[in-house]
């Protein structure tokens, strides 16, 4: 298979290992979506602390995020990036102790699910910052679209393992699996090679003494830079507008759809194989495609397909909508992430990719402005009303950087 264009970045055994130890991260952070919700439900039977222990994830990434940019870009990343995995691996093994003895309570919940949050605050802009140093910048575009593959294939798959290792065995035994996840992900980071000295000395020296100086001037590099500042407008616009619309799927998929859980699970699925096409896409065209071009159309049609979905009269278009919706969603995150990441210099690129990962932190406010919506005009009308006002604003966004739609 490395031989296709399509898999091009995995002929470089320093991807490939990214790849693995990625892949292998992102199946326990989905199976944990779906098992720490369980098991929450299953200790409080109380939907707003199902919320709860969702928000609360919020706040680490919101005030973290610049200083974890920081750390990337001033200390090596892949010992920060193997301590990241290594201390998850012991939290999971922990919470499966407490499960399994019966002893787990929610604050416990509480904890683990703030927790997972700093690690990953920290984890993720140095394993993005560590792409880009494993392949030769001609193939960034092909590696991001393969992590991208394999992160949509943990989340196609990553809760249909938790859901059966639930009904057959318990929450317990999803948290031991995670835990062995991540030990895998470990296994993988740490066969990389060490950064060069000279390297890792040359990107040292361009970045400031001063913590806060280097904090500063990232976020001043981000928006100086117009592609950068164009793909962090874009990723703001789809992740406050458009992305929180999944938030209403209940409603569409049990009071307007009447298809119940099970239908909205096939949502869901049918979102996921449309973002895995997608990515296969950009991993076999690489950076041949006008990525700034696809990056502004691609989001203006992902508005455009929530605006239809939220209109659909049956299930069957809901499931062909959600699979467009899904193709278009990789536009506003793997193609912004290729694109900050080839416009930024190495000795940049933790802190830009930090910046780019407090999106997380804009979806779960679009969520909420989702519900108020919701309560107010009924969720029709609410996901219309903000997937058209995304739509609008990439095109905004087009109308007012013009460079931008040259970006390659």
């Amino acid at each position: 298979m490395a031989r296709w264009q399509t898999f091009a970045a995995l002929r470089h055994r320093e991807y490939r290992l990214l790849w693995a130890g990625q892949t292998a991260g992102a199946l326990a952070g989905w199976m944990d979506m779906v098992t720490r919700g369980w098991l929450m439900y299953e200790l409080t039977r109380s939907p707003v602390q199902l919320g709860l222990v969702q928000g609360i994830q919020a706040l680490p990434i919101l005030l973290l995020s610049p200083v974890a940019g920081s750390v990337a870009d001033r200390h090596a990343r892949k010992p920060l990036v193997v301590a990241a995995q290594a201390i998850a691996a012991a939290l999971f093994g922990c919470l499966a102790v407490l499960v399994l003895t019966g002893n787990v309570r929610p604050g416990h919940l509480y904890a683990m699910a703030f927790a997972m949050a700093v690690i990953q605050t920290f984890h993720q802009p140095a394993r993005a910052a560590m792409v880009a140093d494993a392949v030769p910048p001609q193939q960034l575009t092909n590696a991001i679209g393969l992590s991208s593959i394999g992160y949509n294939v943990a989340r196609s798959t990553g809760p249909a393992i938790a859901g059966l290792l639930i009904a057959r065995f318990g929450t317990g035994s999803c948290y031991v699996v995670q835990s062995a996840f991540y030990a895998l992900a470990v296994i993988a980071t740490l066969g990389l090679r060490p950064t060069s000295a000279a390297a890792a000395a040359a990107a040292r020296d361009t970045v400031p003494a001063s913590f806060r100086r280097s904090t500063v001037e990232g976020w001043v590099f981000s928006w100086r830079n117009e592609a950068v500042r164009t793909g962090l407008l874009v990723t703001a616009t789809a992740s406050l507008f458009i992305m929180p619309f999944t938030t209403l799927l209940p409603v569409f998929a049990r009071d307007i759809l009447g298809v119940g859980a099970t239908g909205q699970g096939s949502l869901l699925t049918a979102m996921g194989l449309g973002a895995i096409c997608s990515a296969f896409l950009i991993a076999s065209l690489g950076h041949q495609m006008p990525r700034g071009l696809l990056m502004l159309g691609g989001v203006t049609l992902y508005g455009l397909s929530v605006v239809a979905f939220a209109a659909s009269p049956s299930f069957r278009l809901s499931l062909a909508l959600m699979a467009v919706v899904g193709m278009c969603h990789v536009s506003s995150y793997a193609l912004v992430n290729t694109i900050i990441q080839s416009y930024s210099p190495a000795a940049f690129r933790g802190r830009t990719m930090s910046v780019f990962h407090m999106s997380e932190v804009v979806v779960t406010v679009g969520g909420m402005l989702a519900g108020a919506l919701a309560g107010l005009l009924g969720a029709r009308w609410a996901a219309a009303a903000m997937g058209a006002s995304g739509a609008l604003l990439a095109l905004a966004i087009a109308a007012a950087l013009p460079r931008a739609r040259r970006i390659r």
